[in-house]
Formats: C-alpha cells, sequence, structure tokens
C-alpha cells in the first residue's frame, strides 16, 4: 500500500541530505522501520515519506526517538482537536488583532518557499486580551500551521515544481526591550513547543531584523546549545538588513516597509497573498482530476 499518494512534487533535486530526493538507503530503511512500527501501533494517518523523514531528521534518525515524538504530536492533535480547527477555525477578530501583533504569510522567496512575518516588537498582550482570549490566540497559531502544511506548502511546490517544504521566517525585533519580552515569554514559549515539538522541521531561514544592541552577542552563548543545522539558518540582523533580505525575497514580495515594492491593497498584513490563492497551483483542478480518474485511496491514507 502506498502513503505517498499526492498531486504535488514529493522530491527535491536540490534537497540536503536526509530529505526527501537524497537520502542513504540506511535512512530508507529506517523510514520504513519507523512507518512499521507506527502502523503496528495503530496509527494510519500522516505516515507518508516526506513526513516521516521530517521526524527522523528532529531525532537524528533515532527511530526510538523519532516514534515517541510522532506518537506524543498525534495525542496532542487530538487532545486539541487540531482536525476540527483546521476545518472550522475562524479567526475573525484577525484584522484588530493585527494591529497589536502583526504575524502573517506574505507571497515567497526566492527558493519558493513561504514568506512568514511576524513583529514581534509591536506586540501588546493587555490590548489582544480584550479583543480575543489566549486560547483563541493559540488556536489561530495551529490552524495557520495547518495552512502553512496545505494548502501553502503544496501550492508553492507545484509552482516550483519540486517539493517545498519549509518556511522564510522574519522576525523584527524593532521596538522589543527586556520589559516587552517579559510579558509575553509565556506565548512565545507555547509557541516555540508547538513548531518545534507538532510541525518538526519546518524552518528554513530565520532572518532577525532590527535586532537591538548585544542581542547578536547574546545569542553567541545560546549557540553551542543549538544544533549546528538550526545554527546555520539563523541570521541575526540590526536595522541595516535590507540588502540580506532582498537577497532572500524579491522586492516585489517583499512589503516596503521592509525594503521591497510590495503594498497589497488594505496592508500586507491581512492579504495572505501567495501562490496558494491561485487556481493553476492550489490543486483544485488537480485534485478534481485525480478523483475521477484514479481508485479512491484507501480510508487513513496520506493524500
Amino acid at each position: 500500500m502506498s502513503y505517498d499518494i499526492s498531486t504535488y512534487p514529493q522530491t527535491n533535486p536540490e534537497a540536503a541530505p536526509g530529505h526527501p530526493g537524497n537520502t542513504t538507503p540506511e535512512q530508507e530503511d529506517k523510514v520504513e522501520q519507523l512507518r512499521s512500527e507506527l502502523i503496528e501501533a495503530g496509527y494510519t494517518e500522516r505516515l507518508d515519506h516526506a513526513c516521516l523523514l521530517r521526524f527522523l531528521r528532529a531525532r537524528k534518525f533515532d527511530v526510538v526517538k523519532a516514534k515517541e515524538m510522532f506518537i506524543n504530536c498525534e495525542k496532542w492533535r487530538t487532545d486539541f482537536g487540531v482536525d476540527e480547527i483546521s476545518m472550522t477555525f475562524v479567526y475573525s477578530e484577525k484584522p484588530e488583532i493585527t494591529k497589536f501583533y502583526p504575524q502573517y504569510y506574505h507571497k515567497i522567496d526566492i527558493a519558493g518557499r513561504p514568506v512568514y512575518i511576524e513583529q514581534l516588537g509591536k506586540i501588546n498582550l493587555t490590548e489582544m486580551h480584550k479583543i480575543t482570549t489566549a486560547e483563541r490566540m493559540t488556536q489561530n497559531l495551529v490552524y495557520e500551521y495547518e495552512r502553512f502544511v496545505s494548502p501553502r506548502l503544496p501550492a508553492c511546490s507545484r509552482k516550483e515544481g519540486k517539493l517545498i517544504e519549509t518556511s522564510c521566517t522574519i522576525l523584527d525585533l524593532k521596538g522589543i526591550g527586556i520589559s516587552s519580552i517579559s510579558s509575553v515569554y509565556g506565548y512565545l514559549k507555547q509557541a516555540s513547543t508547538i513548531g518545534q515539538d507538532y510541525y518538526p522541521e519546518r524552518m528554513g531561514t530565520l532572518v532577525m531584523i532590527n535586532a537591538p544592541w548585544g542581542f547578536a552577542s547574546a545569542f553567541k552563548l545560546v549557540k553551542p546549545l543549538l544544533d549546528e543545522v538550526t545554527v546555520k539558518k539563523i541570521n541575526i540582523l540590526g536595522s541595516d538588513y535590507q540588502k540580506v533580505l532582498l537577497e532572500l525575497i524579491p522586492a516585489e514580495n517583499l512589503p516596503t516597509q521592509f525594503g521591497g515594492t510590495c503594498e497589497c491593497p488594505g496592508g500586507c498584513e491581512l492579504s495572505d497573498q501567495g501562490p496558494w490563492k491561485l487556481a493553476e497551483y492550489s490543486g483544485e483542478t488537480t485534485v478534481a482530476t485525480v478523483t475521477a480518474s484514479a481508485p479512491a485511496p484507501v480510508p487513513g491514507h496520506a493524500v
């Protein structure tokens, strides 16, 4: 039985070691071992090749640890009601919330990855809690992760003609200080935990801009505690960041406030522009064709 029925590319010719399209026979054996053990344990979803590779990479291809991580993730998905959130959640207060915490996906970088932007220095939890609740903020975070997994990544993969698995993230630290960090530490820690534990290996490049004085020096103390691969993904910049961003992101895809030329009607923060908004990449036509021409997949298989 195949767990890799899909309507978008599943490999990338430029893939790094351990990624789909660039694996060793030993790594492939571990994918099969992990899948077999999970099936035996009663799991039937998210067993496709790319997903299992992500959990294995996150645990250095230790099958025992990857299996534990996967099972913990599935338990969290059930307990938190992720499937229901992905289908029914509506964050109607987002236009107001965005004034106090801009966080959004906006177009793609030169590698075809979705660009995700957060302006941490603008966070005002006091004002946000007048509009929404901590629970709904977390639900929205999960909802956006689910939409990142689909439809955003599949649409980008179709556009680029290769598997796109990660994002290009911009964290704007302008205006951030010790007092503001301490007030939102709990939320940021929770958001970070959800990303690392339940959506592993999704960060491609992380650029921190407008880093306050001393931030880069402080990060050097933390670097030895981080995985070498993770460290290579992080770039910390001060206020002179435009050149680096424009090497990563086409000017027409980067909002003007960060040195680009994009000015979406109504603001880039709420536009959600990207290949996922275009019918030719959204997969709707492709899915309809596959449904009409192929046998129905076995229930529980990833599609």
